[in-house]
């Protein structure tokens, strides 16, 4: 069995992650587009229990949580029109949790916006937590019950919720279809707790997701990269989430949010990832002897 040299591998999975499509990586890197996709499942599967196992017991003080908006195969409205239906078409949400003080993405979630997923996404946020803490998300209702199962009385909890409008003076024109709106204002509501309301805000965690649509291709809006797999799309978001962890130099940090939550005492590199993949990868088995067929 031919394995790619890991200098190429390397390259693969950094242009993954600085926001290069699965086709143009194949131009770049010569390999077949087959070779990407294969490294793209090997690594998202090894970087899902990478992140489960290494992002635990987080001391943090706040947190911040909120949800990114893509889609599989089409847009929910289209997928009804689809010439080829896929499995998981669709809106996908990616559900992210950030340490506001070390940028750490505590814990993330690929899938529906509805209160399941909500749930399903604080439960795995509260086991990563080794403390109680203050918890900021936006308005979406979904967070209320999911908060309130999952902490109970043990978290300082509040909502900020922003309230948009159009730019006073400007009336709607075409080229505003592709602005966003601008915001007016923001409400911030005390939920449980005892929050400082001073530190109520998620602009960290929204920088966060700015972060993962721009260096993530498959985020990118009004393009032809978006996922083609709902597999795939997970994939991506695991192999990311490690990079930007452990491996992608925080500038105001001046080291990686896994150094500054302490749950990494070094900076990790990409030939690190790669390393550690081949060494847990299965060692491929001896050919048996060559038959002739006469």
């Amino acid at each position: 069995m031919n394995k790619l040299p890991l200098k190429t591998r390397v390259q693969i999975l950094t242009m993954l992650c600085e926001g290069s499509s699965m086709r143009s990586i194949s131009r770049v890197a010569d390999v077949s587009i087959n070779t990407v996709s294969k490294l793209l499942v090997d690594a998202g599967k090894f970087c899902a229990d990478l992140h489960d196992r290494e992002v635990r017991n987080v001391q943090a003080k706040k947190v911040q949580a909120d949800e990114i908006w893509s889609f599989v195969g089409a847009k929910a409205k289209n997928v009804a029109t689809m010439k080829q239906p896929v499995d998981g078409a669709g809106d996908v949400w990616t559900w992210t949790a950030l340490d506001s003080d070390s940028k750490l993405i505590v814990s993330w979630l690929v899938g529906g916006r509805d209160g399941e997923y909500a749930l399903a996404f604080m439960e795995d946020v509260r086991d990563r937590l080794a403390n109680r803490v203050q918890l900021t998300t936006d308005g979406h209702r979904a967070y209320l019950n999911a908060v309130e199962e999952t902490f109970g009385a043990d978290i300082d909890y509040a909502m900020l919720v922003k309230q948009y409008g159009e730019p006073e003076g400007k009336k709607a024109s075409p080229e505003r279809r592709y602005s966003p709106a601008v915001c007016t204002g923001a409400i911030k509501t005390r939920i449980e707790g005892s929050p400082d309301m001073a530190h109520v805000s998620t602009s960290h965690v929204e920088r966060a997701n700015l972060t993962m649509r721009m260096a993530n291709r498959r985020f990118t809006r009004l393009t032809n990269a978006f996922s083609k797999k709902f597999e795939n799309h997970v994939h991506m978001v695991a192999i990311y989430t490690v990079w930007y962890n452990f491996i992608k130099m925080h500038k105001t940090l001046r080291m990686t949010p896994a150094m500054a939550a302490g749950v990494a005492d070094k900076l990790w590199s990409m030939d690190d990832l790669v390393a550690m993949m081949d060494a847990v990868a299965p060692k491929p088995g001896k050919r048996g002897p060559y038959k002739k067929r006469g």
